[in-house]
């Protein structure tokens, strides 16, 4: 399947005889043979499917019920009001994945030949791990294409996207059908299968031969030649540990609601089992990182990253931005010389329960409407900025009333907010974007947290097991959203409950473990993903809060513009012209 322009390269590359990789300088020419004798221009291939994995931060809140933007022209907005089609799709990962999936099939074809090191243990070792490396990233663009572009076609099948395992060539038949469901699943576990079976759970060093695992001892048995390729020198590539995230991810998202149908035999006990293997391997339930809340502003933590360390609450993440405030840039309020980006809403605000851990229409929760942010849950500070709130390296008031008057009162100026809201999470405030003293910060940004594996376990096993079921774990649903509300300082107080009078209903449960998603990953884009394969309400209309003294006034801000056919993305109409094999999902035009 010819994907984009990215690879008119890689066909010059292997027509007739002609061997070069890209149209530049005869004297930068290199062909395929290059790789041969080349170890890190061969790896140049894996780190160009590095590099276009999507980003964590993709801002697809502002599609949802948890986010507006004041960028009126934004492509998110424009989708969420009627605007989405497969000629317009921000959400696709079409071109950037298979494209990676050319240079990853092109290095598995290759990896063999190539001349890693001197030492030929070493040699062994390096072509073992960057072969589980290419079968880790095979698996994790499969599973983006997947959540992206999967669906049910017009005739009723359940269908996911072209399975590519070898490398496309200009004689390779490039018209290819969809492959079902079922089987795009299987693909993705099967290369997670050998990228485990080819990579350590971490890249550590160790200092005796035992410590070896027994699958490495077939390449060397000395410490140094195995810390060489895989201690901590390869730390943030993917590992073993990663893998076993992703196959929990895909197993969440081939369980849930959207994609029930008779030829999907995904189950949430697969899903359960996948999750526990990581909480499993971190340390159980009480292992949940307790600085994992405010993991975007741990500044201690953040600051002592060298190395390719993780904090305790990352699994992956991207490399440090040192010195860096462009989140801050984009998303600050505009007094603090922000462009006041991300608008959460009242929905999202609504969700956060009180600190007693009852919902805010509980009748035992205390809720105030005249006093709406006393005694809330204390993520709610941490995430939010609402009126009255401080923030910035002064501690500033933020007034967002429309009678303020500031340049953050709602719909002051272009960079204010529509909600009476602004984004705190993802964001530091030490950072100063003051034009007369700007000063940045060193930023993690993640990509796959230990809340959220946690999360994935709650809900996979309430519906496999029901909230206090075990399953083949020593922990319950129960006991994971137990200890999560706890460490947020939720019904410390009462015994948490809300939570004792859910864990006999596994509808309630269900509907608790949704919230505590909303909220533990708000602004980490998982709601726009979450609301489509739970097949919930994609047209809530977002509403906002002005606030002028002791007036609290709510308004419609931004109404939404969903059909049903939505749940599920479309194959991009680039792609249905060109490939008559290609079947497009139900609705699409």
């Amino acid at each position: 399947m010819k994907i984009n322009v990215i690879l008119i390269g890689m066909a010059v590359l292997l027509c007739a005889s002609c061997k070069k990789i890209l149209n530049a300088d005869p004297e930068n020419l290199k062909g395929i043979d290059q790789m041969y004798k080349d170890g890190n221009y061969a790896q140049g291939f894996l780190m160009n499917a590095y590099r276009t994995i999507p980003g964590y931060y993709d801002n697809s809140e502002y599609a949802t019920d948890d986010a507006v933007t004041n960028q009126r022209a934004n492509n998110l907005l424009q989708i969420a009001t009627g605007s989405w089609s497969a000629a317009n799709n921000p959400f696709s990962v079409w071109n950037g994945s298979y494209g990676a999936l050319q240079y990853v099939n092109l290095f598995i074809n290759n990896a063999d030949s190539v001349k890693w090191a001197i030492d030929p243990e070493a040699n062994k070792l390096f072509n073992m791990r960057m072969k589980g490396e290419a079968y880790g990233l095979r698996a994790l663009h499969m599973y983006f294409l997947l959540r992206a572009h999967a669906g049910f076609t017009e005739d009723g099948r359940l269908m996911g996207v072209p399975i590519i395992t070898k490398l496309q060539t200009i004689e390779s038949d490039v018209n290819l059908p969809r492959a079902t469901f079922e089987a795009s699943v299987k693909q993705i576990y099967q290369d997670l299968d050998s990228a485990e079976a080819k990579l350590p759970l971490e890249y550590n060093d160790i200092s005796t031969a035992s410590q070896i695992p027994d699958r490495f001892k077939i390449a060397t048995q000395k410490p140094e030649i195995y810390n060489r390729v895989m201690g901590q020198y390869s730390r943030q590539l993917v590992n073993g540990l990663i893998a076993k995230a992703f196959r929990a991810r895909t197993a969440l998202l081939a369980a849930s609601p959207a994609f029930q149908h008779a030829s999907n035999t995904a189950t949430w006990a697969n899903a359960a089992d996948y999750a526990g293997a990581v909480i499993d391997y971190k340390g159980g339930v009480a292992a949940l990182p307790a600085t994992g809340v405010t993991y975007y502003s741990n500044t201690s933590e953040i600051d002592a990253v060298s190395g390719g360390t993780n904090p305790p609450e990352f699994i992956w993440r991207e490399n440090v931005a040192t010195n860096e405030g462009s989140q801050e840039t984009a998303h600050f309020p505009p007094s603090l010389f922000g462009n006041g980006n991300m608008n959460p809403t009242q929905n999202l605000v609504d969700a956060f329960p009180m600190a007693n851990g009852y919902p805010i229409t509980h009748s035992s929760a205390g809720y105030n409407a005249a006093n709406p942010y006393a005694g809330r849950d204390p993520r709610f500070a941490k995430y939010i900025i609402y009126n009255g709130s401080q923030a910035g390296v002064s501690n500033q008031v933020i007034l967002t009333g429309s009678k303020a008057a500031s340049d953050d009162a709602i719909n002051k100026r272009e960079t204010s907010t529509r909600t009476g809201y602004y984004m705190r999470k993802r964001l530091r405030m030490d950072v100063n974007r003051n034009p007369a003293s700007t000063s940045g910060k060193n930023h993690l940004t993640p990509r796959i947290r230990y809340t959220e594996m946690y999360l994935d376990y709650a809900e996979a096993a309430n519906e496999a097991y029901g909230p206090t079921g075990l399953g083949t774990r020593a922990y319950s649903a129960y006991d994971v959203i137990k200890k999560i509300r706890n460490r947020a300082g939720v019904g410390t107080t009462n015994g948490d409950a809300y939570l004792e009078e859910c864990k006999t209903d596994k509808d309630k449960m269900r509907e608790l473990i949704r919230n505590e998603r909303r909220l533990e990953l708000c602004f980490e884009s998982f709601r726009f993903w979450d609301l489509r394969r739970w097949k919930k309400n994609l047209n809530e209309t977002a509403r906002g809060l002005d606030v002028n003294g002791t007036v609290y006034s709510p308004f419609d801000v931004e109404n939404r513009s969903y059909t049903d056919y939505m749940y599920y993305g479309p194959i991009p109409f680039s792609e249905i012209l060109k490939f008559s094999n290609l079947s497009q999902n139900k609705g699409w035009k």
